[in-house]
């Protein structure tokens, strides 16, 4: 297999408006290349994007276990536990992305939103 023929194919499918297309695609290259977070970001993407939130935060979470400053995966693990009624949980990574990233409007939205749901605990 081509993975990097398989990867471009599976962005195209996330850009055309098909994640579920896009995972599909993406997840035997994880598995061949586990160590790519380039990859397992798009795969946590594409899972988000399709409503596969345990699978979103189940790669999310691989990625802030190997870089805790990467802090577009604390954002977008910060939203997928917020779209899973978790919004205690999803406030400790949106501090963080928020913390690392403060000009990033996305990210201080969301945190404010968030911390109306726990009374800004």
């Amino acid at each position: 297999m081509d993975l990097l023929a398989e990867y471009r194919r599976a962005t195209m499918f996330f850009e055309a408006g098909d994640p579920t297309g896009a995972a599909r695609l993406l997840e035997p290259i994880v598995e061949a290349e586990p160590g790519n977070s380039s990859v397992r970001q798009l795969l946590a993407r594409a899972y988000f994007q399709s409503a596969q939130l345990n699978r979103a935060e189940e790669q999310l979470r691989e990625l802030v276990d190997r870089d805790p400053s990467d802090h577009y995966a604390h954002h977008v693990l910060g939203r997928t536990l917020e779209r899973m009624n978790r919004p205690a949980d999803a406030l400790r990574h949106l501090r963080i992305a928020a913390a690392m990233y403060s000009t990033n409007a996305d990210y201080t939205a969301a945190l404010r939103r968030v911390e109306s749901k726990v009374g800004g605990r």
